[in-house]
């Protein structure tokens, strides 16, 4: 069993891309074991001048949570056609201790449109050398239309997505 590491970019409790990550856990349950992460909201701004040997202890937390994982899910949408400021100032405490670097890493964007946060995330999972295998990134554009009131991911093209997805994001775990 794999340790996934599942990060929402949007802040909203009962956001679509939490749904989403719910439904990838569900389908990948046999396989992989899903740690949601919720402290999006509690870290502070990136500042170079905090980033020293004891960052702040939120910082440190995300780090960590990172470094246990085998790969990092992270399901977003799109905001003003960008990634979302919290996930992204996330991203930005990684870089200088190189936590996703080596770390296999998989990718849905859930939006309305989403092509251009998708677009602008893989540019920066690549940048911080996260590996982003064959199948491993996934943009599901309509999301709500896809996910209905109970949070389950209805449209078959979708479902069959999410599981190539999954299978594609194990092998690639499994070759690092």
């Amino acid at each position: 069993m794999k340790n996934i590491l599942a990060i929402s970019g949007s802040l909203r409790a009962d956001s679509v891309n939490f749904k989403v990550i719910e439904n990838v856990a569900r389908l990948g349950a046999e396989k992989l074991n899903f740690t949601v992460y919720r402290g999006l909201s509690v870290l502070p701004q990136f500042n170079p001048d905090l980033d020293t040997e004891e960052p702040p202890e939120t910082v440190r937390d995300l780090r960590r949570l990172i470094e246990e994982s085998d790969g990092v899910l992270i399901c977003t949408p799109e905001y003003v056609f960008g990634v979302p400021g919290a996930l992204k100032n996330a991203i930005d405490w990684t870089v200088s201790s190189g936590d996703f670097s080596g770390k296999p890493a998989a990718l849905i964007t859930a939006s309305l449109g989403g092509e251009k946060a998708h677009e602008s995330l893989l540019l920066t999972l690549q940048t911080v050398e996260a590996i982003i295998g064959e199948n491993t990134a996934l943009l599901i554009s309509y999301a709500r239309t896809k996910v209905n009131a109970e949070g389950v991911v209805t449209d078959a093209e979708t479902v069959k997505a999410l599981k190539l997805l999954i299978e594609s994001f194990t092998r690639t775990i499994d070759a690092k």
